[in-house]
C-alpha cells in the first residue's frame, strides 16, 4: 500500500462563542467550502463518526456544571446520585437535540446545559429554607433524610426551570419574541450575559483553590491548545474504499481542546496520587471519589419526575425567568451564524420561532426529567462545525442518538464526576471567561465614544454585584410579614444577571439617544426579526421532513407563527 493524496481537514471557524458572520456570502459559495451541507448525508458509518466528534464536545462543556451544581443541592463528594445528574443532562440533551434538529429550527446545534442557568439557581439555594445544613448535622443523617435533603431542592429547581420555561415556549411558538427583543438591546444583553461569569468567579476560585498549581497548568494548557496551537495540524492515515491510504491531517486542538487538556491534567493527577505526593484524602486525588465509580448502577434509565414531582413558587419561577431570557438571546445570536457555516438559507422568521419555542419545551423537559439545568444552544459545537466543515443534519441527529444511549449508562456518568477539582477549576477560570467576553463582544455594536453608553454600561454591571452579593449574604432583610413576597424579592434582588439586564434594558430605553448611538441600526441586521423577514418559500432547509404539500394546500397554516407556511402568503 502507498501513501498519497495528502489533504487538509479543518478550516478557521467563526467564533464560537456567538459572533455573527459579517458580509453577504451565497449559499453556493459557502456549499462549495463544506464537505457535507446541511441537507447532504454522508454514509451511515462516515456520520456516526462525526457524530462522535459532537458528542465529545458536548461532554467538555456540559461536565463542569454538576461540580457547582451538586454541592449547592446538599450533596457529598462520594454521593453516587452525582453521576445520576450528569447521565440525566446527557440523555435530555440527545432528546432536545434530536427535537431540534429534525422539528425545530432544523439546523445542526447541540442543545444542552448552559451555565447561565446556574446563577439564578444559587440564587434560588442560598434562601434561608434551602441553605446546607452544617457538615456535622448531614454527616448525622441516615441515608434516607440525606437522599431526601438533595431530592427537595432538586424538586423545587425542577420546578422553576420548567414553568418559567413555558414562557420561552409562548414567545418562540407564538411569534412574540420578535416583538418583545426589539427592547432588549445591546445594552441590555451586554450585562445579562456578562455578569453570568462574573457572578461565578467565587466558585471557580474555591474550586481551584484545592490545587493552584495543578489549575494554573490546566489554563494554561487550555490557552495553548485552543490558542497557540489552534491551527496546528495532526497527521494521521484514513482509508477510504477504492483509493490508498492517504495522509490527512486535523486541527485537534482546535476541535477538542477541553477534552484533551482534562485528559492529560486528569493523568497528571493520577501520577501524583500513586506516587503519593498529594496526600490521601486530597481533593485532587484520583481516587478521593472512587465510591462514586464503584456504587453507581451499570444501567439506569432517566425517567420523568424521577426525583419526585416538581414543587413550584413564585419566587422560584421568577428567579429562572432570568436564566431563560440570557438563554433566548444567545441562541437567537447562533441562528444566522450557524446557517451560513452548514450552508443553509439565512432563517426565515417561522424557523425563528420554532427554534426558541423548541428550546423552550427542552427547558420544560430538563425539568421534568430532574436534570436541575435548563437547555441552551451549545457554542463549541458551533465551532465544531467550521473545523469539520460538516454541517449536515444527519450528523447531529446520530449525535443525539448516541448522546441518548450514553445517558442509560450509569458507570459512564460517574466517571465524569471523578475529575479532580482542582483541574475543573482551572477549566471554570477560562469558560467564565470566555462567558463574560461573550457578553462585552455586543458592544462592537454600541457608540463606546458616547458618555451616555459608558454611563449604563457602568451602572448595569457594577450595581448588581453589590446589591445581589448583600442579598445573598443577608437572607432575611426583606422582612414584608409575607413569606412568598419575601422569598420572592430575595431571589429577584439577588439573581445579578436579572437586575444587571433589567437595569441595562431600562436605563437604554429611557436615557435619551440616537440609535445609532445605541447600536439598533447595526443590531437590527444581525437579528432580522421584523414584518421584513417574510417567507418567500425559497428557503426550504428548514421545512418538515414531511407533510409539506399538506400544509402548503392548507391557507390557514399561513398564519401559525411556527409552520414552516407562516406568511408564505404574502409572496404568493
Amino acid at each position: 500500500m502507498e501513501l498519497t493524496n495528502v489533504k487538509v481537514d479543518g478550516e478557521i471557524p467563526p467564533s464560537s462563542f456567538g459572533s455573527t458572520v459579517h458580509g453577504t456570502i451565497s449559499k453556493e459559495k459557502n456549499q462549495s467550502k463544506l464537505l457535507y451541507a446541511i441537507n447532504e448525508n454522508p454514509p451511515w458509518y462516515l456520520s456516526i463518526f462525526l457524530a462522535l466528534q459532537h458528542y465529545l464536545t458536548m461532554i467538555g462543556a456540559i461536565v463542569s456544571i454538576p461540580f457547582i451544581l451538586t454541592p449547592a443541592l446538599c450533596m457529598s463528594d462520594e454521593d453516587p446520585d452525582r453521576g445520576v445528574i450528569i447521565s440525566t443532562m446527557i440523555f435530555v440533551t440527545g432528546i432536545v437535540t434530536l427535537l431540534q434538529a429534525t422539528w425545530g429550527v432544523r439546523l445542526p446545534i447541540v442543545q444542552g446545559g448552559t451555565i447561565s442557568f446556574l446563577v439564578p439557581t444559587l440564587a434560588i439555594l442560598s434562601l434561608p429554607q434551602w441553605k446546607c445544613p452544617a457538615v456535622h448535622e448531614m454527616d448525622a443523617m441516615a441515608e434516607d433524610e440525606r437522599k431526601e435533603l438533595w431530592q427537595s431542592r432538586m424538586r423545587e429547581l425542577s420546578g422553576a426551570i420548567a414553568v418559567s420555561a413555558l414562557v420561552q415556549v409562548v414567545l418562540g411558538y407564538t411569534g412574540l419574541v420578535g416583538k418583545i427583543l426589539r427592547f432588549i438591546t445591546p445594552l441590555t444583553i451586554v450585562p445579562t450575559v456578562s455578569l453570568v461569569g462574573l457572578t461565578l468567579f467565587e466558585h471557580a476560585a474555591d474550586t481551584a483553590s484545592k490545587h493552584w498549581g495543578i489549575a494554573v497548568g490546566t489554563t494554561a494548557m487550555l490557552t495553548l491548545f485552543s490558542q497557540i496551537m489552534a491551527n496546528v495540524t495532526v497527521p494521521f492515515p484514513a482509508y477510504r474504499k477504492g483509493h490508498a491510504i492517504e495522509i490527512r491531517y486535523s486541527q485537534v486542538f482546535r476541535m477538542f481542546p477541553v477534552l484533551l487538556t482534562i485528559a492529560i491534567m486528569w493523568g497528571l493527577c493520577g501520577i501524583l496520587t500513586v506516587t503519593n505526593v498529594l496526600e490521601p484524602g486530597h481533593p485532587s486525588r484520583t481516587d478521593v471519589r472512587l465510591g462514586v465509580l464503584t456504587n453507581a448502577k451499570w444501567f439506569y434509565v432517566p425517567y420523568p419526575f424521577q426525583f419526585g414531582l416538581p414543587t413550584v413558587t413564585l419566587s422560584g419561577v421568577l428567579g429562572m425567568l432570568a436564566g431563560v431570557l440570557a438563554c433566548t438571546v444567545e441562541s437567537l445570536s447562533y441562528y444566522p451564524t450557524v446557517s451560513q457555516m452548514a450552508g443553509a438559507h439565512s432563517p426565515p422568521l417561522h424557523a425563528i420561532n420554532r427554534g426558541i419555542g423548541t428550546e423552550g419545551l427542552g427547558t420544560v423537559l430538563a425539568g421534568i426529567w430532574g436534570a436541575g439545568n435548563g437547555t441552551n444552544t451549545f457554542g463549541e459545537n458551533v465551532g465544531a462545525i467550521g473545523v469539520t466543515k460538516v454541517g449536515s443534519r444527519r450528523v447531529i441527529q446520530w449525535a443525539a442518538l448516541i448522546m441518548i444511549v450514553q445517558g442509560v449508562i450509569g458507570k459512564f456518568g460517574a466517571v465524569f464526576i471523578m475529575i479532580p477539582d482542582s483541574v475543573v477549576g482551572g477549566i471554570f477560570c477560562v469558560m467564565f471567561g470566555m462567558i463574560i467576553a461573550f457578553g462585552l463582544s455586543t458592544l462592537q455594536y454600541v457608540d463606546l465614544r458616547s458618555a451616555r453608553n459608558l454611563y449604563i454600561i457602568g451602572l448595569s454591571i457594577f450595581f448588581p454585584m453589590v446589591l445581589c452579593k448583600w442579598m445573598q449574604q443577608h437572607p432575611g432583610s426583606i422582612n414584608t410579614g409575607n413569606e412568598t413576597i419575601d422569598s420572592t424579592l430575595s431571589v429577584l434582588l439577588g439573581t445579578t444577571i436579572l437586575v444587571g439586564g433589567l437595569l441595562g434594558c431600562f436605563l437604554d430605553n429611557v436615557i435619551p439617544g440616537s440609535d445609532e448611538e445605541r447600536g439598533l441600526i447595526e443590531w437590527a441586521n444581525e437579528m432580522p426579526l421584523g414584518d421584513a423577514n417574510i417567507n418567500d418559500g425559497t428557503a426550504t432547509d428548514y421545512d418538515f421532513p414531511c407533510c409539506m404539500d399538506t400544509l402548503r394546500r392548507w391557507k390557514w397554516t399561513y398564519y401559525i407563527p411556527f409552520l414552516p407556511t407562516y406568511k408564505l402568503h404574502k409572496t404568493s
